[in-house]
């Protein structure tokens, strides 16, 4: 409860939604990305095409849906491969950009500036060789016996536990050790896992679903609301540590500095820098 009531304090539902659309925007230019391999992969086997329809077990208009993408993403692989990496920069710096307003906000600390910029693109680097990772595991899952099967979940956890700690601790302008973000990075990697297992239940469902009843719209509809809770759990996470933190460092009172308006004596702050409650001024 604790967590939850410094979440709404420090305004975590609209940092989180910022979080959530970052995230979808840069879907765009991954695609992209997607389109222009595809394109490089497909232009020197003439086979790849019938060999991608056969083992996605299409038939009928979608076979041809794929081949005629796949024609398509050949004869542009090469813009879409520069407009797809630089776009991809872009917005990535941009959900880092998010991710930075949300960790500090939950410290209340204020950003670094230009210098922000260039410890995003380092985290940029750092985690696209982490994500790199945990996507391999994917693959490794399906074809390890069943006896390995629960090392690779653990190490799918490990690896994401490992990225959040980083994350919190290099994007936030808060210095306060490692350890102190290990709690949330935790948190965030058996919830990352759980909505992993349940998105791939949940989420082709609600695309459908939605598209059934807005048409394309719905799929837009439908990502959005899964990546605000993938956005949510960061935050959680996040002022979970804040929260373990000031348990055993304790808190400071600072004043701030909020606007005059006549009439309306302020009187006390919460985290979020809002005036909890007003005094006539003519009554002092």
């Amino acid at each position: 409860m604790t967590v939850n009531d410094r979440f709404g304090a420090i305004g975590g539902g609209p940092l989180a939604s910022s979080i959530a659309l970052a995230a979808f925007v840069s879907l765009f230019p991954l695609l992209l990305v997607i389109i222009a391999v595809i394109g490089f992969a497909s232009s020197g086997d003439t086979g790849f095409a019938t060999d991608l329809v056969r083992d996605l077990g299409l038939r009928g208009r979608a076979s041809e849906t794929v081949q005629d993408a796949i024609s398509t993403a050949e004869e542009s692989r090469r813009a879409a491969s520069i407009v797809g990496f630089l776009g991809l920069l872009l917005s990535g710096l941009g959900v880092v950009g998010s991710l930075q307003n949300g960790l500090n906000a939950a410290w209340q600390v204020t950003g670094r500036g230009l210098i922000d910029r260039l410890v995003a693109l380092r985290w940029l680097l750092g985690a696209g060789v982490l994500f790199i990772l945990t996507a391999a595991l994917g693959p490794l899952l399906r074809w390890a016996p069943g006896p390995v099967k629960p090392l690779t979940v653990l190490a799918g956890l490990l690896l994401t536990t490992v990225l959040f700690i980083w994350t919190y601790h290099s994007l936030g302008n808060s210095h306060v050790g490692w350890r102190v973000h290990l709690p949330g990075a935790v948190l965030v990697a058996i919830g990352f896992e759980i909505l992993k297992i349940v998105g791939s239940i949940v989420v082709p469902r609600a695309v459908a679903s939605s598209s059934a009843l807005y048409g394309s719209l719905g799929v837009v509809f439908a990502v959005l609301a899964w990546l605000l809770l993938y956005g949510r759990l960061i935050m959680y996470g996040t002022v979970l540590n804040v929260i373990r933190y000031e348990a055993g460092a304790g808190t400071v009172t600072v004043e701030i500095e909020v606007p005059r308006i006549e009439g309306e004596v302020p009187l006390t702050t919460n985290r979020g820098g809002a005036v909890e409650e007003t005094a006539d001024a003519s009554a002092d």
